[in-house]
C-alpha cells in the first residue's frame, strides 16, 4: 500500500476509492483530537520526505485533526558547529552543551529550522507557528546530570554536560490557544528553568510529555528505522506494554530504540490512547499509519491495540 501510494498513477479509481472508504472510520475517530508528532531523522533532511511530511500536517488540519508538531535538529546544530570550528562532544549519546554551544543550539532549532519547517508547512496551504518552550513559558526545565556507569565494579560517575535539560512541567496554554485558532503549533525543544537559564531538551522526551499534558489521542515519534524489531529482525506492528517491558529486559529492544520506547511507555500509561514508532524514510509515513489498517511501524497501546 505504500509504494501505491507513493506512485498514484499505477492504483486503479476501485482501489483508490476502497483507500478513502478504508481511511474513513480513522477520519471519524480522530476528528477533533490532538496528536502530537516528534520530526526527526531522514524526514527532515530530504526534500521530498519534507514536503510529504509537510503535506500530511497540512490534510490532518483540515479533516479536524489537530496536529502539534516537535522537532530535533541534532546534524544541523553539528554542521554550524563544526563551521565555527568548535568541537560536537557526546557523553552517554548526550551532546555536552557549554554556553557557546547552547547559544548555537538555540539560533538553530528556534530559528534555522523551526522557520523551515514552519515555512514549508505554510507553503503547502497550512499556518503554522513556530515556538520554542521559553514561548508562553510552555516547557519549565531542570538540569540533566548523566550518570556513567562504571565498566570495572567501581561506582557509577555523575556528569555534569552543561545546559542539557529534562522536562519539569508543561504549561500547554499557548498550544491549545493556537490549535483553537485553526493554527498548527511546531516546537523546538528548548526549555528554561525557574532562574531563567535555558536548556536543550530531547525533542522525544518533550514530544512525549506534551502529548500526557495534552491528554492527546495519539504521540508519533518519526525514527529512520522501520519501528521495533523483534529477535528475528521483523517488525512489530502492535505491541501491549506488557510485551514492550518484557522485550526491554530480555534485552530484544536496546540502544537508541530503547528511550524512545520508554517515552511511548510513559505516555500511555499517562493516558495518551496509543503511541507509535513510525518510519519517517516512508513517503506519507503519517497518513499511511493513522488512515490505513497495515500502517507502517509500531503501534504501542495498553492493549496492543488502538
Amino acid at each position: 500500500m505504500p509504494g501505491s501510494l507513493m506512485n498514484p498513477i499505477a492504483v486503479s479509481p476501485a482501489d483508490r476509492a476502497q483507500l478513502l472508504i478504508e481511511a474513513l472510520p480513522y477520519l471519524k475517530r480522530f476528528h477533533g483530537r490532538t496528536i502530537v508528532i516528534k520530526y526527526g531523522g531522514n524526514a527532515m533532511v530530504e526534500d521530498a520526505l519534507k514536503s510529504a511530511f509537510a503535506q500530511d500536517i497540512v490534510l490532518m488540519k483540515l479533516v479536524g485533526i489537530n496536529p502539534v508538531i516537535v522537532h530535533g535538529g541534532g546534524p544541523q546544530i553539528g554542521r554550524v558547529l563544526e563551521r565555527i570550528g568548535k568541537e560536537s562532544r557526546f557523553v552517554e549519546g548526550m551532546r555536552v552543551t557549554d554556553r557557546e554551544t547552547m547559544d548555537v543550539v538555540e539560533m538553530v532549532l528556534g530559528g534555522l529550522v523551526n522557520k523551515e519547517i514552519v515555512s514549508l508547512i505554510n507553503q503547502h496551504g497550512g499556518r503554522a507557528v513556530g515556538l520554542t518552550g521559553k514561548d508562553g513559558a510552555l516547557v519549565r526545565a531542570r538540569k540533566m546530570m548523566v550518570r556513567r556507569e562504571s565498566t570495572e565494579g567501581l561506582p557509577s560517575e555523575i556528569i555534569d554536560i552543561g545546559h542539557v535539560g529534562e522536562v519539569e512541567s508543561i504549561d500547554p496554554s499557548i498550544v491549545t490557544l493556537l490549535d483553537t485558532q485553526d493554527f498548527i503549533p511546531v516546537i523546538a525543544p528548548i526549555g528554561v528553568d525557574a532562574a531563567g537559564q535555558t536548556y536543550n531538551i530531547n525533542a522525544d522526551l518533550v514530544a512525549g510529555e506534551l502529548a500526557s499534558t495534552l491528554c492527546a489521542e495519539k504521540l508519533i515519534l518519526l525514527t529512520n528505522t522501520s519501528g521495533v524489531l523483534d529477535g528475528n529482525g521483523q517488525l512489530m506492528s502492535r505491541l501491549s506494554q506488557g510485551q514492550a517491558q518484557a522485550l526491554i529486559t530480555a534485552g530484544t529492544i536496546h540502544g537508541g530504540m530503547r528511550p524512545k520506547v520508554h517515552t511511548a511507555l510513559v505516555a500511555v500509561e499517562r493516558g495518551v490512547g496509543a503511541a507509535h514508532i513510525v518510519d519517517g524514510r516512508v513517503a506519507h509515513a503519517l497518513l499511511l499509519e493513522l488512515f490505513t489498517d497495515q500502517g507502517v511501524g509500531t503501534l504501542i497501546s495498553s492493549r496492543g491495540v488502538a
